[in-house]
């Protein structure tokens, strides 16, 4: 189990990083990810390098207007590795529309000399659980 202080820092690295989204600040989001990070989500998954996540972040198809986290859930690992999920709203504006998600994200985290960077990161949209729509 992790301790208050333990999750309460990750939720807020976890926090900052959603931030640097919606500000496009590349630099920011740089920092807290692990190189390479993994990433998976509706569309796949993929290792991505820091070049990579540069590139994807300056030419997103999407605009995040914003984000809520809810119910976030911390395990410690090990000393230096601990993993995070939880439930997110997100507004966002996608072809010049609103767009409004629910889903299901998680990070692993690891403890570099440098502080605590992302090294796995999943989105799942909330719907159900067969993919019936």
């Amino acid at each position: 189990m992790a301790t208050v202080n333990l999750e309460q820092e990750l939720v807020a690295r976890e926090t900052e990083y959603w931030q640097a989204v919606k500000d496009k600040d590349v630099n920011t989001a740089l920092r807290l990810t692990d190189e390479p990070c993994i990433v998976a989500g509706p569309t796949g998954s993929a290792r991505v390098d820091k070049k990579a996540l540069a590139d994807m972040m300056k030419d997103a198809p999407y605009t995040l207007n914003e984000f809520r986290i809810e119910e976030p859930h911390v395990r410690l690992l090990g000393d230096d590795v601990a993993i995070l999920a939880y439930k997110v709203h997100e507004q966002l504006t996608v072809d010049g529309k609103p767009v409004s998600i629910e889903a299901a994200d998680s990070s692993t985290w690891v403890r570099r000399p440098e502080g605590w960077v992302c090294a796995l990161h999943t989105e799942s949209i909330i719907g159900d659980p067969f993919g019936r729509r």
